[in-house]
């Protein structure tokens, strides 16, 4: 049996790409038996770059899907905009980070939806995750994966500790 992974780590260029809105219809006779059909309005470019991490993947990671639980941290690079740049570098009145869209959660669940069946067989196992996004001069992701072996200590998550 092969062991799992202890860590897998993907690198992505490109302009990450947030995962469209879904939408849910329901399709069939009036009156009859109608089923739900889910749609995403990710557009062109969204698929664009579900392709671009689904390559990344398939290059680096080539066994089966991960079954286990998993943590998984996504760091996004995204580029400045022209407007934080003039004759002199970068502006004094150009942002720090990326507060604009689009949010990081969306362009996680672009990557988790891009990586399911391949990389894990359900983004359900994902347990924890941590997503950041920065400026910087190479766009796209560097999505770190890592199975989770053993039982975490179920007195550090209890309600109490928190609170």
């Amino acid at each position: 049996m092969l062991r799992e992974p202890a860590i897998v780590v993907v690198t992505v260029y490109g302009l990450p790409k947030p995962a469209g809105s879904k939408r849910v219809f329901l399709v069939g006779p009036k009156g009859g038996p109608q089923r739900p059909v889910v749609t995403d309005d990710a557009g062109a470019a969204g698929k664009d770059w579900r392709a671009a991490v689904q390559h990344a993947i398939a290059r680096v990671y080539r066994r089966g899907p991960l079954t286990c639980p998993l943590e998984l941290v996504c760091y996004f690079t995204l580029p400045r905009p022209r407007g934080h740049t003039g004759k002199r570098g970068l502006r004094a009145s150009a942002p720090a980070y990326p507060t604009t869209r689009p949010d990081v959660t969306k362009l996680l669940r672009a990557v988790e939806d891009a990586a399911t069946g391949l990389l894990w067989a359900d983004d359900a196992q994902i347990v924890t995750q941590t997503a950041t996004k920065r400026y910087g001069a190479r766009p796209g992701v560097v999505i770190h994966c890592r199975p989770l072996n053993g039982r975490p200590p179920e007195e550090a998550h209890d309600a109490r500790v928190w609170g």
